[in-house]
């Protein structure tokens, strides 16, 4: 099953790589602008909590199936392998980059103030293999994006497994319920929205099963919006889920498996 990064519109945060093309990251960050950053001040001026998506820096969560840990130069290559794929390149409405423009990217997302950026490791085999690099389990990432100027407690959601052999085993499941979580206990978000292909009914079928429900659908871009409320009981059930999920402090090639 694929549970995946969905092409989204341009008036779309979360669409984070749509519409970025090489030029452009030459242009803006090559040329001393940081892209993301200049985005941010444009979109998020004035929103005195935006900084905290940035709080994920130095967190790791370490669930059953995965760990999520912040994205690092160490995983860009891997990433940048990732995205060589057509059909990633399809999904994500994205053109390729070069080693050189990934890092650049990755290094303004690192200061981006408006996204909260996880990348997805394999738990077992990370757990399972001591010393391994965490580039040697990646599978995928998810990611939070504040979409709407007007409510600060409003994110979307997406998530990617790359990795074919790491679909359908939950892995993108559970790195949901994290990001959910997290979104909740430590960025004072309380909705949640995930935009997804018309046609990917594995990822929309995953999402209801979280509790998301559909609220609009766009025949431009062939795409559903679901959306979750994250309600008294709601939060209860989230907790439940997550109550295995550890977050625990993360330095850059410091985090070891227990």
């Amino acid at each position: 099953m694929w549970e995946g990064r969905q092409p989204v519109g341009p008036g779309s945060v979360a669409g984070w790589r749509r519409w970025i093309t090489p030029s452009a990251v030459d242009d803006f960050v090559g040329g001393g602008k940081n892209f993301w950053s200049l985005y941010s001040l444009e979109c998020l001026e004035g929103k005195n909590n935006a900084a905290t998506m940035r709080l994920n820096q130095n967190t790791m969560l370490l669930g059953k199936k995965v760990v999520l840990v912040p994205y690092t130069s160490e995983h860009v290559p891997r990433y940048h392998e990732w995205m060589k794929s057509e059909e990633l390149q399809r999904l994500t409405a994205s053109e390729p980059l070069t080693l050189e423009q990934e890092y650049a990217m990755q290094r303004s997302w690192r200061e981006d103030a408006d996204k909260c950026t996880f990348v997805v490791l394999d738990a077992e085999k990370w757990q399972a293999q001591p010393g391994a690099t965490e580039e040697s389990c990646m599978v995928g990432d998810v990611n939070l994006f504040l979409t709407d100027l007007e409510d600060p407690t409003l994110g979307e959601i997406e998530v990617m497994i790359a990795e074919p052999s790491c679909r359908g085993k939950g892995l993108g499941t559970e790195a949901v319920l994290a990001m959910l979580s997290y979104g909740v206990t430590t960025l004072g978000l309380t909705k949640f929205e995930a935009k997804i292909g018309q046609g990917n009914e594995p990822s929309i079928r995953m999402f209801q099963k979280l509790h998301f429900e559909q609220v609009a659908a766009s025949s431009v871009f062939q795409e559903v919006t679901l959306r979750l409320t994250v309600s008294e009981s709601e939060h209860r059930w989230l907790l439940e889920q997550t109550s295995h999920v550890e977050e625990k402090p993360y330095r850059d090639g410091s985090a070891e498996p227990c």
